[in-house]
């Protein structure tokens, strides 16, 4: 997957500003894709010189002038071409899992520390999932949403990210909790 087709399907809800699609991103499409504000006006640019989303300029009062796009029917048609390609399994690069690779040979405290804070970030995210997935579902139980709902996609990748961080959560506490057991038991003999 590129950026191109992340932006693509994230302006399948509407029209929107760049500021609005970097929000949209920070909230819902962060889990699976990520990208600074920056590379995401950039990749608005590229998209509009191809003819994939258009833009108009919006004059505002008290207030910088805003540019709105929309997806265009050659986007749709890119999506759809990127819909039907194989994908490529997924792969995961992660820092902390180095970290945790290497602590036999590293002091655990610092490893710690960083799997609590990342528990502790995994539940921030949780519970901004939980709210996105209720506000999107609004009133409808989530089989009738689920069944029922003109556009399901949004939901779906926000249950994945929902996942997702509570796997991490659950993950980063048990790994906290062998860390810490190990430094207190004696010196395990390799």
């Amino acid at each position: 997957m590129t950026l191109r087709h992340a932006v693509l399907a994230a302006l399948l809800d509407g029209e929107c500003s760049g500021y609005e699609l970097a929000k949209e991103f920070d909230a819902r499409v962060a889990n699976f894709w990520y990208a600074r504000p920056q590379q995401l006006y950039t990749e608005l640019s590229g998209l509009e010189r191809d003819g994939l989303v258009t833009g108009r300029q919006v004059v505002q009062e008290m207030r910088p002038n805003k540019r709105l796009f929309t997806v265009t029917e050659a986007g749709i048609g890119e999506l759809q071409r990127f819909a039907a390609a194989t994908v490529r399994p997924s792969f995961l690069r992660d820092d902390l899992l180095v970290k945790v690779q290497a602590v036999d040979r590293l002091p655990a405290a610092p490893v710690i520390a960083q799997l609590t804070e990342r528990a502790r970030i995994a539940d921030g995210r949780t519970e901004i999932f939980g709210r996105v997935l209720e506000r999107l579902r609004g009133d409808l139980d989530e089989a009738t949403f689920l069944v029922r709902s003109t556009r399901i996609g949004p939901y779906l990748t926000c249950l994945r990210g929902l996942t997702f961080e509570r796997e991490t959560r659950a993950w980063c506490d048990r790994i906290a909790a062998v860390l810490r057991s190990r430094e207190t038991a004696a010196r395990p003999v390799t």
